[in-house]
């Protein structure tokens, strides 16, 4: 089943987009974006005001197993796909497989790379970073919107219905 948005690309999609769209800043964000939440929200559309286009990659529904445990995701790669893409603020999207994106980062080379939450320079995947410092890419941290999170919306689920 693919998305139903057109935002939706394959990474060769994406790159090749990206290369047509050379004369605009380019930011990338990623993430699983499981349940989609206002933290979610606050830092795309912040990611969004950072340049021209803002493209997420969203791991697929197997590395986010190997990141968050065999009972996630809660939604598969193509709901998380949908949703994303029914934001105004994203202009595109791709999944990645594994458990970093460097690359990706490196086939599509974007302008601005965005983390949010309590990422920092020294906490970031160090394949990713050096993919990004290869590039040139300008590194960006948003703040962690508190209380807003994941795993604090599945905990608050289960205790409404337990």
């Amino acid at each position: 089943m693919e998305p139903f948005n057109d935002k939706y690309h394959r990474l060769a999609e994406a790159v090749t987009l990206r290369c047509k769209f050379s004369n605009q800043k380019i930011v990338l964000t990623n993430g699983c974006f499981d349940l989609l939440h206002p933290g979610h929200v606050q830092a795309l559309q912040e990611a969004a005001n950072l340049g021209d286009q803002l493209w997420v990659a969203i791991n697929d529904d197997d590395s986010i197993r190997q990141l968050k445990g065999p009972k996630r995701p809660i939604q598969n790669l193509e709901e998380r796909a949908s949703l994303l893409g029914a934001l105004g603020c994203v202009s595109g999207i791709f999944n990645f497989h594994g458990t970093n994106l460097a690359r990706e980062i490196e086939l599509f080379h974007p302008d601005v790379y965005v983390k949010s939450g309590d990422y920092t320079l020294e906490t970031l995947h160090p394949e990713e970073r050096s993919a990004l410092e290869h590039i040139g890419c300008k590194i960006c941290f948003i703040p962690f919107l508190k209380g807003h999170s994941t795993t604090q919306l599945i905990d608050r689920i289960l205790r409404y219905y337990s």
